[in-house]
């Protein structure tokens, strides 16, 4: 393999276990993962556990869970940042210490008041350094005596240069940031203070993740410096989108990775899908292995725009994997989407080869592959409405069920006997065929007719058909 870098690479994951595996976290993770193997590298995986009033372990094993689901395995054990607290308050008192960081006594909720008004009033916050204006030993002796207060990071003057490897160069001049908290007055260290100690502890090298953390970027390369570590290469993946092209959300659909594992999209597929938002192998491949993606991948060919998520090609695209599966495969595969039972129904030589066509999603087996196992419980109404216009309708049934029972129970021999019945009749066969499939399936649309009795059996299309008749005539159909 080729390397887009002369040192070894380290990368990471870290996702935040306060709900479950976003789409785009799996995006992330995914590009983080293809361009470790890529480089032949680690790949390493953190929980950011610090929100441990929204953080919960159901929540760090789904996203585990989903990871594995996806077939993105991890390098060494996971990593809890809540286990690192120690050293991320020992590295602000060191700040502090060494007079890069200055302590705050102002009240929190007149700073939160203030972060809040300004965008009202048309202004961005920025504290206003009160308390950098006192002197160290006052100070000292302030917090002594146990008066509560903050820890800032003091912003030197100049400007920072991030040279990210999707986005350019982005200049970031330090009067624009003002100095931001590393230590609450609880004792708690903020994010910026945790991520950066913790990428520094795990020798991350390149830091690539989603560019909603591009503005915390400077902050923390400005902790890097003053902390005198190296400060490792960042990449910033545009958002994906929904497409209304605002960011992908709720309102979209399912975001998660667990809900499309619920629809019965495979694996494969879903990782297939989201390396192609955003980034190209730079030729026309849709469909890739896994190996494939990994050997194509480079951060030069991500781009810089952000990618809409598109439900149809997902669908698409999980058919084109579906398709590629043994029938051993596939009724395997779609056994959780069927009544209990009903794999062994007769599935691999009946009812796989009619619905394998039909479904793009295995979970749209659940409700089209139903009759295949169960007598209708209902029948659709604009399917009545349209082919059971009056008592007439069971006067077909009986008619076409009575032809039935004289004819060769295959496909072709089902076929050729109601086509004789409708040219006997001096009538088009679809006016027979589409009241047998409503009576049959309790739908308008199914797999071809006289596949679909074939499988049923004769025992079952008679009392089907015989049921339907009697509904009708009940006058349920008015």
């Amino acid at each position: 393999m080729t390397s887009e870098t002369s040192t070894p690479v380290v990368v990471r994951f870290a996702p935040s276990p306060t709900g479950y595996l976003h789409i785009g976290g799996a995006r992330t993770a995914l590009f983080n993962w293809l361009f470790a193997r890529r480089q032949d590298g680690r790949f390493l995986l953190r929980i950011e556990d610090t929100d441990t009033a929204r953080s919960s372990p159901e929540m760090t094993d789904n996203i585990l869970t989903s990871l594995k689901w996806l077939g993105l395995d991890w390098d060494g054990e996971p990593v809890l940042q809540s286990a690192n607290r120690p050293e991320h308050v020992r590295l602000c008192r060191d700040l502090l210490d060494r007079g890069l960081a200055y302590p705050c006594f102002c009240d929190p909720e007149e700073q939160r008041r203030r972060r809040e008004e300004g965008p009202q009033a048309g202004m961005v916050y920025k504290y206003d350094r009160t308390c950098l204006s006192i002197p160290r030993d006052e100070a000292a002796a302030r917090m002594k005596a146990g008066e509560p207060h903050a820890v800032r990071f003091r912003i030197p003057d100049g400007r920072t240069t991030l040279a990210d490897r999707i986005r350019g160069d982005v200049t970031v001049e330090h009067a624009e940031l003002d100095d931001f908290v590393i230590l609450r007055s609880d004792g708690t260290p903020v994010y910026q203070v945790s991520v950066v100690a913790d990428d520094h502890a795990m020798a991350i090298t390149h830091v690539i993740r989603g560019d909603d953390h591009l503005s915390n970027t400077p902050k923390q390369i400005l902790l890097y410096r003053a902390m005198n570590w190296p400060v490792p290469e960042f990449a910033h993946v545009p958002m994906i989108l929904g497409p209304d092209k605002k960011r992908l959300s709720k309102r979209h659909g399912a975001t998660s990775v667990g809900e499309y594992e619920r629809q019965g999209v495979r694996p494969e597929a879903l990782r297939n899908f989201l390396a192609l938002l955003g980034w190209s192998p730079g030729d026309d491949r849709e469909i890739m292995t896994l190996a494939e993606m990994t050997e194509a991948f480079s951060l030069a060919s991500v781009s810089k725009k952000s990618a809409v998520f598109d439900e149809t090609k997902l669908a698409w695209m999980n058919a084109q994997y579906l398709s590629r599966l043994t029938d051993e495969e596939w009724l395997k595969a779609a056994e959780p989407f069927l009544p209990v039972g009903a794999a062994d129904a007769g599935g691999l030589k009946g009812w796989i080869p009619l619905m394998r066509p039909r479904v793009q999603k295995l979970s749209e087996l659940t409700g089209a592959s139903a009759y295949f196992f169960n007598d209708p419980e209902a029948y659709e109404p604009a399917a009545v409405a349209k082919h059971w216009p009056g008592p007439q309708a069971a006067d077909i049934l009986d008619g076409v069920r009575d032809c039935l029972k004289v004819a060769d129970w295959n496909a072709a021999g089902l076929e050729s006997a109601v086509r004789g019945l409708a040219e006997k009749r001096g009538v088009k066969a679809g006016a027979l065929i589409h009241p047998v499939r409503v009576a049959l399936t309790g739908s308008g649309s199914s797999p071809g007719l006289f596949e679909v009795m074939e499988t049923l059996g004769a025992e079952t299309v008679f009392r089907r058909m015989e049921r339907a008749a009697a509904w009708i005539r009940s006058g349920a159909a008015v």
